[in-house]
């Protein structure tokens, strides 16, 4: 029988008691219904996780007693980086969700010419808390043990200067694949535009600052299919799922 798997961003240390807050007692309570005696793992997305044993449960309070450690470690050897330009709704939620499946490193929202979405004033902390919570979710679904880090808002013009190894942007249009290029050494940064795509002077200021683009065979893909193929895509190159 498969053990739920639970993220707390507390410190976690062998044979003590760990107290969920509301949220995480609320979802133990009445979504997993778990019950006293119950085996569930607890992880803090520094690395491993711990098998423990729900000590208590009621409507207050859920106490959960660590009783093992394990050094499981499922992460990719490739860094991947992803600036993900913001769509709308669900496929922004998707392309989160399915990058943190797929090994992601590191995701920066990015503001773009095109974005319909527009997150102004309480909108942006909203909006990151979230992205936040499906990252974390989908790191307790995937078997992670380390979480990838959600970055803030950036305007892309301000994102592209500051980012390392091999650079690539999504351009339905680009000469070149993935499957031609070589990172230099295990970072890879994929740049990805909302629905309508990158403005040109979007496109010119990623290529000023090294990002080289890359089509994904002859179809123009949606936005967040773009995404998710094309970290599935470098991990098949260079990540894990050549093992």
């Amino acid at each position: 029988m498969r053990i739920s798997r639970l993220y707390v961003p507390l410190p976690l240390a062998l044979n003590e008691q760990v107290e969920l807050d509301d949220d995480s007692g609320h979802y133990v309570r009445t979504v997993l219904r778990l019950k006293k005696d119950d085996a569930i793992i607890l992880f803090n997305g520094k690395g491993g996780e711990y098998v423990c044993l729900i000590s208590e449960v009621s409507r207050k309070t859920v106490l959960i007693a660590t009783k093992s450690w394990s050094d499981r470690n499922v992460e990719s050897p490739l860094q991947v980086t992803l600036g993900l330009g913001i769509s709308r709704g669900d496929r922004m939620d998707l392309s989160v969700q399915k990058a943190v499946e797929l090994g992601v490193h590191q995701i920066t929202p990015l503001m773009t010419e095109r974005c319909v979405v527009q997150l102004k004033g309480e909108k942006k902390p909203q909006r990151l808390q979230h992205w936040q919570k499906i990252v974390q979710h989908a790191a307790e679904q995937s078997g992670r043990t380390v979480l990838p880090e959600l970055i803030e808002i950036a305007a892309l013009q301000n994102w592209v200067g500051n980012q390392q190894g091999l650079k690539v942007f999504l351009d339905p249009y680009a000469e070149q694949s993935l499957a031609q290029l070589q990172p230099d050494g295990m970072k890879v940064t994929l740049l990805t535009g909302p629905e309508g795509g990158f403005a040109d002077q979007e496109r010119n200021i990623a290529k000023a600052t090294g990002f080289i683009p890359v089509r994904l065979g002859s179809r123009i893909l949606r936005t967040e299919t773009a995404a998710i193929a094309a970290l599935a895509a470098v991990q098949m190159l260079w990540g894990d799922f050549r093992a």
